[in-house]
């Protein structure tokens, strides 16, 4: 049974990993499908469970961009991260050095974040960070985000918009 689900997966996740044109008809993918499934309906609540799950990682896994990123902090969180008394690290646009922008921006979201939880602001308001925090990649040789000036929340927040703008025409 495990060995004909395995088989039924594999073929599914090839199909759906082809573009529209190549992929199988339908009798074939039904049949491969009742290979799987027969008549356990255990299996096909378990294979639905997981197609979903996959699909929906997929879907969410899609890397934020940074004029999103931009976007959900000027309508959702400028009121948030400028009521904020908090001293914080600010990296200038002239800090991002070649092969560390993403270094730059990883400070900016630490900062965020600290903010969001001192603040308590609303989940689903700050999750475009955590989105983009996780798009991230670690770059070696880069400052640390400890050498970058403290300053206040309205310096902070102007900083990393400018940053982003620059971020936007360069990638334009």
């Amino acid at each position: 049974m495990i060995e004909e689900f395995m088989t039924a997966l594999q073929v599914i996740l090839l199909q759906l990993s082809l573009p529209r044109d190549q992929r199988a008809k339908s009798d074939l993918f039904q049949s491969t499908w009742k290979l799987c499934c027969r008549d356990s309906h255990k299996t096909q609540v378990w294979l639905c469970f997981f197609t979903l799950s996959f699909l929906t990682s997929c879907a969410s896994a899609t890397p934020i961009k940074v004029g999103d990123l931009q976007t959900c902090l000027e309508k959702e969180l400028k009121v948030t991260i400028e009521k904020s008394t908090a001293k914080l690290y600010s990296p200038k646009a002239e800090d991002m050095t070649v092969g560390c922008q993403q270094k730059v921006l990883s400070c900016y979201m630490l900062e965020l974040m600290m903010v969001f939880e001192e603040e308590d602001t609303e989940p689903t308001k700050t999750q475009c960070v955590f989105n983009f925090n996780s798009t991230l990649s670690p770059e070696t040789n880069c400052p640390e985000c400890e050498i970058h000036s403290l300053e206040n929340s309205t310096v902070f927040y102007e900083r990393l918009l400018n940053i982003l703008q620059k971020i936007n025409v360069y990638n334009a």
